[in-house]
């Protein structure tokens, strides 16, 4: 009785907890966070592990401009790995991607010829090295007969790979008022296409592409810099600046960097490679937890056991800055109670490990064991706590200002320090 009391009492601080818990989500960056930048936003994260390095107005939006087009990249891989495409699928280029995207669209452009047929292996090419929009618009209007059908598979596809705060409504960057996307899901969009299409990323690294007898080099400023670079993506908008999404690997190390909002070109390339070279120089590595070591117990509701352990399926590693004095906490999110029966392997939550008070890596957790059924009477007097603790929740909820009426949504959390 003692233990389902506990349990109980648990439960309902779970409960008053979850209005304590969003402060974590994004908070102001570290103290310890020395580098400055003049992009008016950014981020720095380590690939291998997901330490955010550095951030500035990282969930902010912005125009994406060409940055876009990763997104777009994201649909022919995808498709080409699921076997519907390949690389020697031909597309038409259309009447409208000549103009809209041809040279006298204004933009970049790898100067397709009206009614052509390309194969894949080409658009792709000039859709990344060259950054054409004629590329895109062939893509989009092939794949999904109208820009704007292929848009929709845009978003949808960003919701699958998380890509939260982002809206995509063209295939090429232009200019439209609701499509803006934020650096840390720049980030996101990067990673996922380095870790899923590792025979398509390289394409980011070629220096130069010919087509139509016209040779045009890559416009990845990194790429020219001895700095390990091997992608991704430029963009400029008049509203939004010069912008890159880049990445790069030192000694087995790689990072993934994105800046937007910059004055000039050579702005751009002057920021990310010092953003590039800080990170490299300025951090080293820490392990937080082991794979599979036990990084907390979350309450099971219902369970022949009141807690199930959670794990980590890979080791949780963070970048400190050296030198640092900063406190590393880490805090296991989840919704709960969980409700019994619990697979092992079953993801239940979520691993934020903060650095001083910035969020410095979130990664899933996992059930440790297997957590079967109790027995009916288990079962009974769980629900019967429930009950009571719902009472708990319900009168937090009115003394914060609510109604105190409606389902309540538990966030429990575990944390420690390391």
């Amino acid at each position: 009785m003692c233990e389902r009391r506990f349990r109980a009492a648990r439960w309902a601080l779970a409960g008053m907890l979850a209005a304590i818990v969003s402060a974590f989500l994004h908070p102001a960056p570290s103290r310890a966070q020395t580098f400055q930048t003049a992009a008016a936003h950014a981020i720095l994260i380590d690939a291998d592990s997901g330490s955010v390095l550095f951030e500035k107005a990282a969930d902010e939006p912005f125009s994406p401009a060409s940055m876009a087009k990763l997104m777009t990249a994201e649909i022919v891989f995808r498709a080409i790995k699921e076997g519907r495409l390949s690389m020697d699928t031909e597309f038409t280029v259309t009447e409208d991607a000549w103009r809209r995207g041809g040279a006298g669209g204004g933009g970049s452009s790898m100067f397709a010829q009206v009614n052509s047929r390309i194969k894949l292996s080409d658009l792709l090419r000039g859709l990344i090295v060259q950054s054409g929009n004629d590329a895109a618009i062939t893509i989009a209007e092939n794949m999904a007969g109208t820009e704007d059908a292929f848009a929709g598979m845009m978003n949808q596809r960003a919701k699958e790979i998380g890509l939260t705060r982002s809206t995509f409504r063209n295939a090429t960057g232009y200019s439209a008022p609701d499509q803006k996307v934020t650096a840390r899901d720049m980030a996101r969009i990067a990673q996922h296409l380095i870790d899923t299409y590792p025979e398509f990323y390289k394409i980011y690294s070629e220096r130069e592409f010919t087509w139509n007898k016209i040779k045009q080099q890559n416009r990845n400023p990194l790429l020219t810099l001895d700095i390990g670079a091997d992608g991704l993506k430029t963009g400029y908008l008049e509203e939004s600046g010069y912008a890159l999404t880049g990445s790069a690997v030192q000694n087995g190390q790689r990072l993934i960097m994105v800046v937007s909002g910059l004055k000039t070109a050579r702005d751009r390339a002057a920021e990310a490679r010092k953003m590039m070279e800080w990170g490299f120089r300025a951090f080293e590595p820490r392990q937080v937890f082991a794979a599979n070591e036990t990084v907390a117990e979350v309450s099971v509701f219902g369970g022949e056991k009141g807690s199930v352990p959670v794990v980590a399926n890979k080791p949780v590693r963070l970048l400190l800055p050296r030198g640092t004095s900063d406190r590393v906490t880490a805090k296991v999110v989840y919704q709960g109670p969980l409700v019994a029966p619990v697979a092992q392997g079953r993801e239940v939550g979520r691993l934020r490990v903060t650095r001083g008070d910035s969020l410095a890596l979130e990664q899933p957790v996992y059930a440790g064991e297997t957590v079967e059924a109790g027995t009916l009477s288990q079962r009974a007097l769980d629900a019967a706590m429930e009950v009571g603790t719902d009472l708990v929740r319900r009168a937090f909820e009115k003394a914060k200002g609510g109604n105190g009426s409606g389902s309540t949504s538990t966030a429990g959390t575990a944390s420690g320090n390391s």
